[in-house]
């Protein structure tokens, strides 16, 4: 009940600020900041302190249609200057599981994100969480570290189109889609995607690497090959989501490397309509959400801008 009324309070005290609210892919959020994918994602009480910390929306952790387990430890290692490679290997509770972890939630905006094989496994998913109070779907077409999952899928763009047009023909909530740095020019997988139907792209996903430690030689993932995280990643990421807004009828979700306020607004500048936050966590914690949107708010007013609109994709004219 306590944490019911703290819930209640956060929202009412936020409702009256409208300078950040945005409507993207049909779904209305009271600022642009998510939480990425791969954060803190399964649990409803960390959903409700991240709601409470100004989140704008909380993207889970990929579910797949049975538990997996992921890689043994170590699975993730901090690298200088505020970046991180992590190979975890999609490790979650499965659709039935998470799907009651969140069957009682309020109001708290989640984004659940998913993961599987092939096509065929994401009716599946959809059929435990279509019913209960969630925004929308991110397909996760973009892991690079896990075998006949995410990157192998989303390097192909026949299997991306049939995946899309399988998850839209299953469910009336928005559908995002994340793409990554693979073998296929990331372009022809987000013009893919946009073609069979979905409502937004998030770009870009984690990057294939890795790293050895000098004196025993040996790779420091377990895995040996994970996926980079963090500062090191954004200058590519912007690169990314301004080269796909041009590209795509479809709003764009920057994720990578966004750190600050002024990062948010270099996305925002590059064509991104929202952002996901991830790394920056590890670092400032949940402050970082509100940290944002006050800068954020604050470069508007000094800009004589109304909204974010009139900001998104503002680098395209030159």
């Amino acid at each position: 009940m306590l944490e019911w009324c703290k819930l209640l309070r956060g929202k009412r005290q936020r409702e009256h600020d409208r300078t950040l609210s945005i409507n993207i892919a049909g779904m209305e959020l009271r600022n642009p900041t998510m939480l990425a994918s791969g954060f803190l994602g399964i649990s409803q009480a960390i959903f409700n302190r991240l709601y409470n910390a100004d989140v704008g929306a909380i993207v889970s952790k990929s579910i797949s249609c049975e538990p997996m387990e992921g890689y043994r430890n170590p699975t993730a290692v901090c690298l200088e200057g505020g970046s991180y490679l992590n190979a975890v290997g999609l490790a979650n509770p499965g659709a039935d599981a998470f799907s009651s972890e969140i069957a009682s939630n309020p109001y708290v905006p989640i984004i659940v994100s998913l993961v599987g094989s092939s096509h065929d496994d994401f009716p599946k998913i959809i059929n435990k969480f279509d019913d209960l109070n969630i925004l929308g779907y991110e397909i996760n077409l973009s892991c690079p570290h896990v075998a006949k999952m995410g990157m192998e899928v989303g390097d192909d763009p026949d299997m991306v189109t049939k995946v899309v047009k399988t998850v839209k023909s299953h469910t009336l909530k928005p559908v995002v889609v994340k793409v990554g740095i693979g073998n296929v020019d990331i372009l022809d997988i987000a013009r893919a995607a946009n073609d069979a139907g979905a409502n937004a792209i998030t770009a870009i996903n984690t990057i294939r690497a890795m790293t050895i430690d000098i004196e025993s030689g040996i790779p420091v993932l377990s895995n040996k090959i994970g996926g980079l995280s963090g500062k090191s990643v954004k200058p590519i990421a912007i690169r990314c989501v301004y080269e796909i807004s041009k590209n795509v009828s479809v709003p764009v979700i920057g994720c990578g490397g966004i750190f600050s306020w002024e990062d948010a607004v270099e996305f925002m500048l590059a064509g991104a309509s929202a952002i996901q936050l991830g790394s920056v966590i590890g670092y400032e914690g949940f402050g970082a959400f509100q940290k944002i949107c006050l800068g954020l708010k604050r470069y508007l007013e000094r800009k004589g801008m109304k909204n974010l609109t009139e900001l998104v994709g503002l680098a395209h004219k030159y």
